[in-house]
Formats: C-alpha cells, structure tokens, sequence
C-alpha cells in the first residue's frame, strides 16, 4: 500500500455515509457515536455530505437522511445476481421447514453485506432485513466463515486492512479472531454467535453461518437467524445445521453446474467460429 494510505478523511465520510444510509436516518449525536468519530469532525462531514447532495436533514427535526443521490453511487456496479437467482429458492425451503428466517451474505471490504434474505416471509423474527445491510467481518458468523477460507497470508493481509480501517471495536475484535478458532471452524464446517450486536436489535439474535463455494473457491455465506432466547447455541447447531449444510451443498452445486454449462456453451461457440 502506498504512502499515506488510507487517506483517514475520506475513510470517515465513507463509514458515515454508510451509517446513515443503512439506518434510515440519525442525529448528530448517533452520527459521531456509530462512527467512532469526534462531534466536531462529525459535524464538518454532515455538512460536506449535504453540500454534495447526498444527505440532508428532516424538515421537522435534527435527523439526516439520505437522498436519492446515493444511488448514484451503485449504478456501476453488477450485484451478484447468479447467487441470489439460484439460491433463493433453497433458502425459501429452508425458511419453511425450520420457520427461522435465513440470507445469503457476501464480504464487501471489511464487511459481510446482505445480498438475499427470507426476514420478510417469516414471523420469526424482529426487523427486517434488506440487500444492502452491512456486518463486522470480524464480529459475525458470515463473517468468520468467511475468514476460516482465507490462505494465511489473504488472512494476514484482512487482518492489517481491518486494523488500519476498521471502526475501533473491529479493531479490538482482530485480538479475539484466532488462527486456531479459524481452523475449528473450517474443520467443523460452520461459525456460531451468540447474542449479536451488530443488527437492528442487539442482543436478542443469535446466528449459524455456513460457506457456500463457487468451483472450490468461497462465494457466500448462508446464515441462520433466531431468538438469542429460544434456545442454547448448541440445541440450535444441533437441530439446524445438517439442513443449514445441505442447503449450502445444493447452492453449491447450482453455482457449479452453470459455471459448467456456462464454460461448454462458450466452448461450443469457439469451435462453431472455428469451422466457419
């Protein structure tokens, strides 16, 4: 990385724009205290964002929400459609037969970010949750599945990026995320939380998270969400994950098996323009 990277200021407007934009809307106050930020530097942001078009104020109180100019800000960028059109109908049976809501996560940065979910067709659950919702790598269940796959030094290098650019709890988080917890979690296959923090109601959500493979490679996680006070973690693992497991299997092999028509169809093209 060169010198004088990250450059802190810019790193700051990002994590408050995306603070206000997954919440809806906040006060300065929330503002400065989400993003680990100064008031004062807080302050100066806001107002930068405003002068930019991509947030403003309530009319009737001291809150700031986003605009519809933040949109314009993803008009560039290819979602992942391939997971969700082929895993949406796994994670709806899933949500079915264990009543439980369930989503398709995958790492953006120093987050895991929603990308599919069955909150809304369920009622177990509090809130809802929508594309675009940001989690800890660091301080979730997607998110240490998703470290379990890394190569030593892919996980060395996340590790320094969180240090230099995370929020300071993801920091601190970096002393508690072991190699040897990681290993256990690939050898076993899944990653547990309990009583998470970083969600739309802390502290009364648990969660089970299991990878999902795109040709050997990780592409996703696929989480189990349910009450913190329903049940222990273990009589969760054990009632859920070989359905958990089973699902991620099946998404796997649709992921895989159009990559192989996908690669059979292009090959059947070339030799077509070959002979012609």
């Amino acid at each position: 990385m060169e010198r004088g990277v990250p450059i802190r200021a810019v790193c700051r407007a990002i994590s408050i724009l995306q603070e206000i934009n997954q919440m809806g809307s906040l006060t300065m106050m929330q503002i400065s205290k989400r993003g680990g930020i100064p008031y004062p530097t807080a302050c100066r942001i806001v107002q930068t964002l405003i002068h930019e078009g991509l947030i403003e104020q309530e009319p009737a109180r001291k809150h700031y929400r986003p605009t519809a100019m933040v949109q314009s800000l993803s008009q560039g960028f290819q979602a992942d459609s391939l997971l969700v059109e082929r895993g949406k109908r796994h994670i709806r049976r899933l949500t079915q037969k264990v009543g439980w809501p369930v989503s398709l996560t995958v790492r953006i940065g120093t987050h895991m970010v929603v990308r599919d979910s069955t909150h809304a067709e369920t009622s177990l659950t509090f809130e809802r949750y929508y594309p675009g919702f940001r989690l800890p790598l660091m301080d979730c269940a997607s998110g240490r599945v998703c470290l379990a796959q890394l190569s030593p030094m892919e996980l060395d290098q996340m590790m320094n990026w969180v240090s230099l650019v995370g929020a300071p709890e993801e920091q601190d988080m970096t002393a508690y995320v072991s190699v040897n917890t990681l290993n256990k979690i690939r050898e076993e296959g899944y990653a547990a939380i309990g009583w998470g923090q970083h969600n739309l109601t802390p502290g009364k959500t648990s969660s089970i998270a299991v990878p999902i493979f795109r040709n050997g490679k990780f592409e996703a996680a696929l989480t189990l969400i349910y009450f913190a006070a329903a049940m222990k973690q273990g009589e969760a693992v054990t009632r859920y994950l070989d359905d958990m497991k089973e699902t991620a299997e099946a998404i796997t092999e649709d992921l895989s098996s159009f990559d192989t028509v996908f690669e059979r169809g292009e090959m059947a093209g070339m030799a077509s323009m070959s002979i012609n």
